[in-house]
């Protein structure tokens, strides 16, 4: 199902949020202060071309310079991103065939309002590491 998800998710939506972050990423990387949120985008633009299976996970090895990082991309970049995952998640939940896209998009709204000090994981690992609860059965 996973597979099925992934392949509509990155022909309907992925392909092009991927692109819209790659290109942010592409600005960050010619302003040489704005490199770590450059890479920050391009982990997230690689999160939304193939998202459902994986999660995303606090990192316990993430210090205060994460904590900075992540107010000044909140206040530069994270909330109008969040904000586009909110609005598109709405509107493709509004078709019964879209409610899982728009359950991607959700997805993406916490990695997108504070990417650092985060990684990304599959599901099986965040269960291992216990983040996530295991699946009765």
């Amino acid at each position: 199902m996973r597979l099925l998800l992934n392949v509509i998710w990155l022909l309907l939506a992925g392909i092009w949020i991927a692109f819209g972050y790659a290109l942010a990423a592409l600005i960050c990387f010619v302003f040489i202060v704005t490199i770590p949120f450059g890479f920050a985008a391009l982990r997230i633009g690689l999160f939304a071309l193939w998202p459902f299976g994986r999660t995303v996970v606090k990192r316990r090895d993430a210090g205060i310079a994460s904590g900075i990082a992540n107010v000044l991309w909140l206040v530069l970049c994270g909330w109008w991103l969040a904000l586009f995952h909110l609005l598109t998640g709405v509107a493709l939940c509004a078709t019964v065939i879209g409610i899982p896209l728009g359950l991607g998009n959700f997805k993406l709204i916490p990695v997108s309002l504070l990417p650092f000090g985060r990684e990304i994981v599959s599901v099986d690992q965040a269960r291992a590491m216990g983040v996530l609860p295991q699946i009765p059965g």
